[in-house]
C-alpha cells in the first residue's frame, strides 16, 4: 500500500504519517517512510535517535552528481532524467525500531522554478519506491504535492489531506485537493485532526461536502507536552492511537463501523 499524506504546516500530517508507520510496521508489513517536506520531522516524530544527523538525499552531493552527471545547485546543463535509483533505499534509509526512513530534502529553490539534477534524483526516487516496491510506503508531504506526477499519481492507494477546524486549514486542503485531482489522483480522503467537540468536526464535515473522511484525531495535550519536552510525539497519547488505529483498519478495509 502506498500512502501520501499533505496538509497545511502545522495541522499534525506528520504524527498521523508517524502514527501510521508505526501500526503497519507492527501488524508486520515492512514499511518505508519518506520525508517528502523541506521542514523534515518525520525522523523526530518517529523517536529516531540524532533526527538532525541525517542528511537529506537532495544535499547528498557525490550521490546527485554520480547519479545525473551535474553537480547539484548548477543550472542550464544537461543531466540525466532518469538516473539509477533501485539501490538507494538499502544503501541511504536510515533505521530504526522496525522502519526505514529517507529523507528527500528540497526539490526546488525559491524564485528559480527550476528542474535541476536534485530535483530529477528525487522524482526517480520516489517513483521507484511507489510503482516498484512491494513494501508499504508513507509520505510525508508538504503542502502540495511537488514530488508526485502524473506517471506516480496511479501508485497511491490514498492521499490523505490532514485538517484541523479551521478556516485557513480548509483552504489549504481544498488546494491540495484540486491539484491531485488534475494529476490522477482520485482516492482522496479528508483526516480531521485536533478534534475538541462535535462542532468541530461538523464544521470539517460539512466543509469537504462529497469528499471522503478517513477520520478523526481528537486533540491531547499530551502530544504538545511530549513536542515540548522533545519526546517522540507517536505513542504520547492513547485516545490519538486508537483514532490513527482506527484509519488504518479503514485503509485496510477491516474497520468495524461505530454505532
Amino acid at each position: 500500500m502506498k500512502i501520501a499524506v499533505s496538509g497545511k504546516g502545522g495541522v499534525g500530517k506528520t504524527l498521523l504519517a508517524a502514527s501510521l508507520a508505526k501500526i503497519f510496521k507492527e501488524a508486520g508489513y515492512s514499511v518505508i517512510a519518506i520525508d517528502a517536506d523541506p521542514a523534515a520531522s518525520l525522523a523526530a516524530t518517529l523517536g529516531f535517535p540524532d533526527p538532525q544527523g541525517i542528511t537529506p538525499i537532495s544535499e547528498m552531493k557525490e550521490l546527485v552528481e554520480e547519479r545525473t552527471g551535474t553537480k547539484p545547485g548548477e543550472f542550464g546543463g544537461y543531466f540525466k532524467l532518469n538516473p539509477t535509483v533501485n539501490d538507494l533505499p538499502e544503501k541511504y534509509a536510515t533505521r530504526h525500531d522496525g522502519i526505514r526512513l529517507m529523507v528527500m530534502g528540497q526539490v526546488k529553490r525559491g524564485g528559480t522554478g527550476c528542474y535541476c539534477a536534485e530535483h530529477a534524483l528525487l522524482q526517480s526516487l520516489v517513483s521507484h519506491l511507489l510503482l516498484a516496491r512491494d513494501e508499504v510506503v508513507i509520505m510525508d508531504m508538504e503542502a502540495g504535492i511537488e514530488h508526485l506526477g502524473r506517471g506516480t499519481a496511479k501508485a497511491v492507494d490514498k492521499l490523505l489531506v490532514v485538517v484541523e477546524p479551521g478556516r485557513r486549514s480548509i483552504e489549504t486542503a481544498l488546494k491540495v485537493h484540486g491539484l491531485a485531482k488534475d494529476i490522477g489522483i482520485d482516492n482522496i480522503a479528508v483526516v480531521g485532526n485536533k478534534i475538541r467537540n462535535a462542532a468541530d468536526r461538523d464544521f470539517i464535515t460539512r466543509s469537504f461536502s462529497g469528499l471522503a473522511v478517513a477520520g478523526f484525531i481528537p486533540y491531547d495535550a499530551a502530544v504538545v507536552e511530549a513536542d515540548i519536552a522533545q519526546r517522540p510525539v507517536v505513542g504520547a497519547s492513547a485516545e490519538v492511537a486508537a483514532a490513527v488505529q482506527h484509519i488504518f483498519e479503514s485503509l485496510n478495509g477491516t474497520a468495524v463501523p461505530k454505532g
